[in-house]
């Protein structure tokens, strides 16, 4: 143990995150489970006793950022001060980074998507699909179930995973899990719905200030890995995105990769108001509609571009843990 402890501080961040990916994927293949679903709870019971409908656009966004703030820093302050009676520290963070990191099971939901809709099933593909994602499946048909599962995998794999295991090797586990808590909070109050279009405002721009780093090292990576010719194109059609506080950059270069048309018009139900649409960006506008095997395609793009981040920080730790044995 004390050989564990003695390697650098990045290289022994990097093995309590492998280790916790793999303990959590094996796990997550025969279960799913879900150890945030009671604070999913306490956020759908707090915006219900303090987000009045009644109250000035201003007084909801102050409520929605006072809502951020006593959730929050409580729970840093307590964890932050129970970890010094912790003696197994490298215990206490996994423990904190295996809640804070999302389930492994969306490439086995995206093909048990896929097969649904090649048997013609879109019923069980809508029903598959609508906990997963904030807009109404019933009215989308094939390619719009394939375009919206395509875009949740990126989506989630970004936030629930990629997001949390960067934030955790540069700032901790205790950083990761509160960025996590504030993901939930932004699921539960997200601004797209009406009702929290104020609400919700500073879970989401806090959020998109959290992922912003996360999410332009995975798009660069996606961008080195594209075809040699496209990478100037592909450059210039998403350079414009790249300091924006959002994951349209991610969204336009998985389009231009696959080649399909990624965003566009979505319908969201809103609660007590109806059923009202949005109009999104649309990424790649001039290429197809995806298709079922895109699906199966998609997945797989962003897989290779985990394990190439997987690889690479794993290599990384390497050197360093090297060169600090040779110091």
């Amino acid at each position: 143990m004390a050989d564990i402890i003695a390697i650098p501080s990045f290289s022994y961040q990097v093995l309590i995150l492998i280790v916790v990916i793999v303990c959590k994927a094996t796990l997550s293949h025969f279960i799913r489970h879900e150890p945030l679903r009671f604070f999913q709870f306490y956020c759908r019971q707090l915006s219900n006793k303090v987000n009045k409908p009644q109250n000035s656009p201003q007084q909801q966004t102050i409520s929605g950022f006072v809502a951020v703030l006593v959730t929050l820093v409580p729970i840093a302050i307590i964890l932050y001060l129970f970890e010094a009676f912790i003696e197994v520290e490298w215990l206490w963070q996994a423990l904190l980074l295996y809640v804070a990191i999302g389930g492994f099971d969306l490439t086995k939901l995206n093909k048990t998507l896929a097969q649904a809709l090649m048997s013609k099933q879109n019923y069980f593909a809508k029903q598959t699909l609508n906990p997963w994602i904030l807009r109404e499946t019933e009215p989308l048909s094939s390619l719009g179930l394939s375009k919206s599962s395509i875009e949740m995998q990126l989506l989630r794999t970004l936030q629930q995973g990629y997001a949390v295991a960067i934030i955790f090797l540069i700032t901790g586990p205790l950083m990761a899990l509160i960025y996590r808590l504030l993901l939930e909070m932004h699921y539960c109050w997200n601004s797209k719905l009406t009702n929290y279009r104020y609400f919700g405002l500073y879970s989401n721009r806090l959020i998109n200030l959290l992922q912003w780093i996360p999410v332009r090292i995975f798009s660069l990576l996606l961008l080195f890995t594209s075809k040699g010719k496209d990478f100037v194109l592909f450059w210039r059609l998403s350079k414009q995105y790249f300091f924006q506080l959002n994951n349209n950059i991610a969204l336009l270069l998985l389009a231009l990769n696959l080649e399909i048309k990624l965003g566009g018009v979505a319908l969201y139900d809103n609660e007590n108001q109806g059923k009202q649409k949005l109009r999104k960006i649309s990424f790649n506008d001039l290429a197809r509609q995806p298709q079922i095997t895109d699906i199966v395609h998609a997945s797989n793009k962003i897989n290779r571009i985990i394990y190439l981040s997987l690889f690479l920080i794993i290599f990384a730790a390497c050197i360093y843990a090297l060169a600090f044995a040779n110091i």
